[in-house]
């Protein structure tokens, strides 16, 4: 029972700083920062141009280091580690992986770390800042779809660095509906009501099915040579990343290097959410997306740990062994299982076969990069890793499998209380 004490807190979002309208997104971010904080400003709205240039470096050796106490709200705080990070993944890897560097410069590391402390987030570019944060609507009026936006920060990669953030940003607004039923989940197995439960559950269905067609956008928005040639090193980290294997050295902070993880979509809480309400455990992969946890606002990942702490969904359904239930609890599953093998064969389009291309032209050796542009200076180092470090597919495809795995085991479970109901009754 004491597993279940978080429970009576469960009753809405806001308490976790998700919001009704926008879920796990930060709500209209601010776009500025006050005068003092220009310096970021001015440079991270052009990383892009300064890496293409070869001077991000030097104009951030250029900037002044400032105090970090003149940043008030939360909002101000998640705009300044934005800005941070993405100076931060330029710097380290503006000549690509073969020269990188070793000791990120006090005037950029001293303010990083310390927004990060406020924040609870790590010193790197996480999924809360290049998705979640970093966004405006073109007309405040309008929609939240894509043509109504544009980024706050870019990087290098061009339109597709545009399409790849905000496709992603479409996923986490899909997923809004289910989110906000997984109180009234909760809160129906504590009180016996099928009715609700059944109701939310086919609500957090349609919102993973909603899931999958966002994410179907990726391949309108984004181009696998621009992600996989020219996107993707600079949302790796130096974790589990042969290209930095000491790690990266905070100066002013610690005279040890640090290690941090890449963006990643274990980023996002939504799965994991979706994840410990039905049931799904992952084995080997769970000190993966554990430790991805850290990398999500704080309250966030409270939000997930209270409801793996209540009571749980699985026995519920095979308790009660009514069909509605039943059957509302398998299409979450089944949906959630599809969402993740169509994810496999994004991550197969944008990473296993531009590699594969990658290194078939390097092995042929009839390539120059005028020719074939992106594909053959990708980088190798990550050829068989995601930006978070894990080996991609062989990781997906387990992560994948174990969802299946939740169905089995509720439906496991309502036939062993089934035919205790009838031995009973015998």
């Amino acid at each position: 029972m004491t597993g279940e004490s978080p429970l009576p807190r469960l009753q809405s979002l806001k308490q976790y700083h998700i919001s009704e309208e926008y879920g796990f997104i930060l709500p209209e971010p601010l776009t500025k920062l006050p005068p003092y904080f220009q310096p970021w400003m001015e440079v991270a709205g052009h990383v892009s141009e300064l890496v293409c240039s070869q001077s991000l470096r030097v104009s951030v050796h250029k900037m002044p280091l400032l105090e970090t106490h003149f940043l008030q709200s939360h909002r101000e705080l998640r705009l300044a580690h934005l800005a941070l990070s993405v100076m931060t993944m330029g710097y380290v890897w503006q000549e690509g992986e073969k020269h990188t560097v070793q000791v990120l410069p006090k005037n950029l590391a001293i303010p990083y770390w310390e927004v990060s402390q406020r924040l609870g987030l790590p010193p790197v570019l996480t999924h809360a800042d290049g998705v979640l944060a970093n966004w405006r609507k073109k007309d405040p009026k309008g929609p939240l779809d894509i043509e109504n936006l544009e980024l706050l920060f870019s990087l290098p990669g061009g339109d597709s660095v545009r399409g790849f953030f905000l496709v992603t940003l479409m996923v986490e607004k899909a997923a809004v509906p289910g989110l906000k039923v997984i109180p009234d989940v909760i809160g129906g197995i504590r009180h016996g009501d099928v009715a609700m439960v059944t109701r939310a559950l086919n609500i957090i269905s349609q919102a993973i099915g909603s899931m999958k067609e966002a994410l179907q956008l990726m391949h309108v928005y984004v181009d696998p040579s621009a992600f996989y040639g020219i996107m993707r090193i600079f949302l790796s980290g130096w974790k589990d990343n042969p290209a930095m294997p000491e790690g990266l050295v905070y100066a002013g902070v610690r005279d040890e290097p640090m290690e941090f993880s890449g963006g990643s979509a274990a980023q996002s809480s939504l799965l994991h959410c979706f994840d410990e309400l039905l049931g799904v455990r992952h084995d080997e992969e769970s000190a993966f997306l554990t430790r991805m946890r850290d990398y999500m606002p704080p309250s966030h990942k409270r939000f997930i740990e209270d409801i793996s702490r209540g009571p749980s969904l699985q026995a519920f359904v095979g308790a009660r062994a009514v069909q509605s239930l039943t059957e509302a609890y398998g299409r979450c599953v089944s949906r959630l299982v599809d969402l993740r093998s169509y994810h496999i064969s994004v991550v197969s389009r944008f990473v296993t076969v531009p590699a594969s291309q990658a290194r078939h032209l390097r092995a042929e050796a009839r390539a120059s990069p005028e020719n074939h542009g992106a594909l053959v200076r990708a980088p190798v180092a990550l050829e068989e890793r995601g930006t978070g470090g894990s080996g991609i597919m062989s990781f997906l495809k387990a992560v994948r499998d174990q969802t299946k795995d939740a169905l089995i085991t509720a439906c496991a479970t309502e036939r062993r209380i089934s035919t205790g109901t009838q031995e009973v009754t015998s």
